[in-house]
């Protein structure tokens, strides 16, 4: 069973809006820290945001209160609401989850991705 699914990723034009779903199961829980991040070709994965078993949220600088995360921790998904949308957030972009030392970017688990591109 994989432990994430993304969901959501689409074609929209600058200025519009996408909603990133990230179905978990198996052994991510709602004790675990879960975040999005995003890869733009030739560039490295980037946090787009965070958010912790609390609720605790962080964002990368570059949202700008573009981006809200949320989960639902009775349906155990995550949620990327991103409004206002610009070329250069076209990227493909991952859920994580469950912090771990010797995971990548500090994470167990990994989706497979979701690509968004937006169009000027």
């Amino acid at each position: 069973q994989v432990p994430l699914v993304e969901s959501g990723g689409g074609s929209v034009q600058d200025g519009g809006s996408l909603k990133l779903s990230c179905a978990a199961s198996g052994s991510v829980t709602s004790a675990c820290s879960m975040a999005w991040y995003r890869q733009a070709p030739g560039k490295e994965r980037e946090l787009v945001s965070g958010i912790s078993p609390e609720g605790s949220k962080t964002y990368g600088d570059f949202v700008k209160d573009r981006f809200t995360i949320a989960r639902d921790n009775a349906k155990n998904t995550l949620y990327l609401q991103m409004d206002s949308l610009k070329y250069e957030d076209t990227a493909v972009y991952y859920c994580a989850a469950c912090r771990a030392a010797t995971g990548k970017l500090g994470y167990r688990y990994w989706g497979q991705g979701t690509q968004v591109t937006v169009s000027s």
